[in-house]
Formats: structure tokens, C-alpha cells, sequence
């Protein structure tokens, strides 16, 4: 038998069209946890709804997103009514969400929560626990990846600012299993060795799930028990971990943890000059 081979485009047009003509697929309910998710500034909402072995794409367009009477976030355990369909650029099924409401809290969220309430009680996030972060410190200890975009980030701020100051990179994995045990390691031998005036602990933005080394009560204890200062930056603005609460201090983004940490020279030499 000899067949006649088709385009890309033509397969995941023809199994767009099977899907999108199963009846089923057009109205399905399904609940599962959010992950990934990003709310775009169109006003559309771009998630992953997954479960214990399991996860599937999910978009909802802002004439959808409006209708809300929450605000989705990693974590949430949700049920969500929509359409099942082919993306054709990309082949790429997801679920095209026309509805959501809150189906309890994710197992990750309520840890999250439960060790955040179970931490402040105790103290951790006290003000008055909170170490001054020095104004001219001669070197930094940096817990992050030697990898990536945040590590570069950071050097060029802090160089940028201040041209003699010393700069220690510990690298650390971020995330991933034993990426706080390795955490706690680096904070612990700074301070046994001091070998800085102040440490920035960073990582760019992700899911709940990729900041959770932060989230672990093992870091959290370390950073409280830091005889050195300890600068936060993980995540993006938006983003906030158990690390940031215990911290000195926290920074939204870890280029700003680099500038809160590194006086600006040029200002000083400036200012020296005018004199």
C-alpha cells in the first residue's frame, strides 16, 4: 500500500478537527492544581492544571477572565469548566477555560501557609531581629546558581556601583531536590568562615513549585540564625517565599538585591569632586 504523505499543518488541522468534533471535549469539567501560572497583561490567564501523575495546558481569555471572583494562583486547587482543542502552530492540545471557581487549597499552598503561620508565631519574621545591612560592605556572598541570567545580573549592578568590591559566588542549586540542604550549607560555612559583610540569596522568578527550596523551614531557620546579614532576592516582584519573610531585608528582584546591598560609589566620588 502506498501512501501520500501530508503536511505538518494538514495533521494538526485533521486532529484538531477530531477533537473539536468529539462532543465530550466540548464541555468538560476538571479539576486539578494551578501551576505555571502567568497572567498576561492582554488580561488573558496562561496555566497548568496538573495532578498527582498528570497535567494538562490551560488558557483563559480576559472576556472569561473578568467574569473571576478570585484571584488564581500557584497552588489553588480549582475546578475549571472548557473546551478541549489543538493549538495548529504549535500541535499543541490544551483547554481553552471558560469558567473557574476555587476547589480548596493546593497541598503545596497550605504547607506554604502553614509553615508561614507556624514560623511567625515563633518569632522569625520579627523586626526587631532584623540585622542593618552594612552601608559600605567590602564583600558579598552570593548563594545563587553560577549558571543563568541572575548570577550576571547581579555582578554587573554591583560592579556597576562599586568597582572594588569583592564578590564571593557560592553556587547553589535553586531548585529541585537537595537545593535547600545545599542552601543551608552555603549559608552556614559563610558565616563559619566569614567570608563576607552580607549575603544575597537569589534565584530568578518560577512556579511554586521551582522556588520551594525557599520555602523549606530548614532555610528559613538558617537565614534566621545568620550572624551576617542576609539579603533576599528571589523571584519576581510579585513572587514572595518564607526566605523573604525571615530575611534582613527583602528585595523584589535579585538585580535589586544587589543594588540594596552595594553603595553607589559614583555618587560619593561625585559628591568628593565637588568638594
Amino acid at each position: 500500500m502506498q501512501y501520500n504523505p501530508i503536511t505538518v499543518s494538514d495533521l494538526n488541522l485533521y486532529i484538531k478537527n477530531k477533537i473539536d468534533g468529539d462532543e465530550y471535549l466540548n464541555n468538560v469539567l476538571v479539576k486539578g492544581e494551578i501551576s505555571n501560572f502567568k497572567h498576561h497583561y492582554t488580561g488573558h490567564m496562561y496555566f497548568t492544571l496538573k495532578d498527582e501523575k498528570s497535567l494538562i495546558k490551560c488558557i483563559m481569555f480576559k472576556s472569561y477572565t473578568t467574569k473571576l471572583d478570585f484571584v488564581p494562583k500557584d497552588g489553588a486547587k480549582v475546578m475549571i469548566l472548557g473546551t478541549v482543542s489543538v493549538f495548529e502552530r504549535d500541535g499543541v492540545y490544551q483547554i481553552y477555560v471558560k469558567a473557574m471557581k476555587q476547589d480548596g487549597i493546593g497541598d503545596l499552598y497550605k504547607a506554604y501557609e502553614e509553615l508561614k503561620r507556624k514560623l511567625e508565631q515563633e518569632g522569625l519574621f520579627d523586626k526587631s531581629h532584623k540585622k542593618k545591612i552594612p552601608l559600605m560592605p567590602k564583600s558579598i556572598g552570593i548563594l545563587t546558581s553560577n549558571t543563568g541570567s541572575v548570577i550576571r545580573d547581579i555582578i554587573n549592578v554591583s560592579t556597576r556601583r562599586n568597582p572594588n568590591v569583592y564578590l564571593k559566588l557560592l553556587p547553589v542549586p535553586v531548585q529541585g531536590k537537595g537545593a535547600a540542604e545545599k542552601i543551608v550549607k552555603g549559608i552556614e560555612l559563610i558565616n563559619e568562615k566569614k567570608l563576607a559583610d552580607v549575603i544575597i540569596l537569589a534565584r530568578g522568578g518560577g512556579s511554586l513549585e521551582d522556588l520551594w527550596p525557599f520555602n523549606e523551614e530548614i532555610v528559613a531557620r538558617a537565614i534566621y540564625n545568620s550572624e551576617i546579614p542576609v539579603i533576599s532576592g528571589v523571584g519576581h516582584e510579585t513572587d514572595f517565599t518564607i526566605a523573604d519573610f525571615v530575611a534582613d531585608l527583602r528585595a523584589p528582584t535579585p538585580s535589586a538585591a544587589a543594588e540594596l546591598s552595594v553603595a553607589d560609589t559614583r555618587w560619593v566620588r561625585k559628591k568628593t569632586f565637588r568638594l
